[in-house]
């Protein structure tokens, strides 16, 4: 019973790993020390995420929460609390209060791409377009994608970038990358 049991546990692990790796947007990722799934929509993994507070702070004061929980697809550049804590000091403050909301909602949408695009289409997009890619935010601005090594780099309109440091965190309603800088529109 011991070994059969031992075998038929074995067989289930060795399916999972395979499923895996074989469908990696069904893969598990973990991102601020919370589980990140797949069934769930960017508002309700990114709530969990320890790493991710302050973004969800703002998204909440630029009441833009509805539109993430929407059916998208989206790709979200997520910037992390250390992203935001290297911003000038009193710039996050400064951007939750209500006074500030347009131009903290600029700055969340300049994050958010429409579609889905995971790393390898970034990848694609990147070769095809000789070393860059190009896209248009939701605020309306520009962020531009270039490899280093196998790595994505994210570039604003000022000439800041953010480092792709987690990719291929799959949503419900698109996909979500986490950065290591806040992008900042013209």
């Amino acid at each position: 019973m011991t070994i059969r049991l031992n075998a038929r546990l074995a067989t289930i692990a060795l399916s999972a790993a395979l499923t895996a790796a074989a469908f990696p947007a069904m893969a598990q990722v973990m991102v601020g020390g919370a589980p990140m799934l797949a069934s769930k929509d960017i508002i309700d993994n990114a709530v969990n995420s320890k790493d991710h507070t302050t973004l969800v702070a703002a998204v909440k004061a630029a009441g833009l929460v509805e539109t993430l929980k929407g059916p998208g697809p989206f790709t979200v550049f997520a910037p992390t609390n250390a992203a935001f804590a290297a911003l000038p000091a009193g710039t996050v403050d400064t951007l939750l209060k209500p006074e500030s909301k347009p131009t903290l909602t600029k700055v969340l949408t300049y994050h958010v791409v429409a579609g889905k695009y995971d790393a390898a289409a970034l990848s694609k997009m990147i070769a095809d377009g000789k070393g860059m890619a190009s896209f248009k935010t939701v605020a309306g601005g520009t962020l531009t994608a270039r490899a280093s090594g196998s790595a994505i780099m994210v570039s604003d309109e000022k000439g800041g970038t953010a480092n792709v440091t987690i990719a291929d965190v799959y949503q419900s309603n698109g996909v979500i990358h986490v950065v290591d800088k806040v992008l900042l529109p013209n």
